[in-house]
């Protein structure tokens, strides 16, 4: 048996005999499902304190997971002047694209599309930027936002961004915002626009802040669950961290646009032709 197949045993036995109500789900006998159990149980978990024993577990199998992905370097992307140097955009040469998935790009900081509580997707398994940043980082992330919402008293505002640690995340820092929602079958408002740009905008003055983050990545904010159409917020994502670069002292070397399927990349490359 391998050390991560003890690992995930022996977080699995812990986790499911935390509370009531977990302790007759079946383990199932294969690696695969035994690991996606536990992340569906840490998903739907409140934050509250984790046995000690089952956090040095879960951070080590985490880390062995982090090693065996293939990490890309913010660094080392190629500029979005280098590929379209007649582009319209001042600041390409501090801009890039990727495709991917954001939890395997080593930068100085990510953003996380969060909810108004910052607590990560409780949807088991759910197939979100939010559920896989926490995911991959494992419980503490969550724990981490829970404080910030007791320190404050109140559910994020939309437009407005805090930063954590990353923990078991490759990059340095996780910068949360939490977008605007555009409910099925309403049209897009102005309101809308201006809380985009907001989300965008408030986390490049955090991260601005950091003397160490000079790579910063940002998913394409609200426009999965939350329903913004993603040619309208690639729009208002590049030109919003176009202008803000433009018009702003800073350190930054590196803005990364992340995209997750081919459709969202052929939207950011089309702006970037322009």
């Amino acid at each position: 048996m391998s050390d991560k197949e003890i690992l995930v045993d022996d977080i699995l036995f812990i986790l499911r005999n935390e509370k009531a109500g977990t302790q007759d789900i079946d383990i199932p006998e294969d690696y695969k499902s035994k690991r996606r159990l536990i992340r569906a149980l840490l998903n739907i978990r409140q934050p509250l304190p984790l046995d000690k024993e089952m956090m040095i577990k879960l951070d080590t199998l985490l880390q062995i997971e982090l090693d065996e992905k293939t990490i890309i370097e913010a660094e080392q992307l190629e500029t979005i002047r280098s590929h379209y140097p007649d582009t319209s955009l001042s600041q390409a040469d501090k801009m890039s694209l990727w495709q991917g998935d954001i939890t395997e790009l080593r930068a100085d900081a990510i953003t996380n599309a969060a909810n108004a509580q910052l607590l990560g997707c409780m949807q088991p398994l759910h197939n979100c930027v939010d559920n896989a940043i926490h995911s991959a980082a494992g419980p503490q992330l969550r724990d981490d936002c829970a404080e910030i919402i007791h320190v404050q008293k109140a559910d994020e505002q939309t437009g407005d961004a805090k930063i954590t640690r990353s923990y078991n995340l490759p990059s340095g820092y996780v910068l949360h915002t939490v977008g605007p929602t555009v409910p099925k079958g309403d049209g897009l408002t102005e309101r809308h626009m201006q809380e985009l740009a907001s989300s965008y905008s408030s986390c490049l003055e955090i991260a601005s802040q950091f003397d160490d983050i000079k790579t910063l990545v940002f998913p394409s904010i609200s426009t999965g669950e939350f329903g913004f159409p993603i040619t309208q917020a690639a729009e208002i994502a590049v030109g919003t961290v176009n202008e803000w670069l433009e018009n702003n002292t800073h350190d930054f070397e590196k803005i990364i646009f992340n995209v997750f399927n081919e459709a969202d990349k052929d939207v950011y490359m089309k702006i970037f032709r322009q």
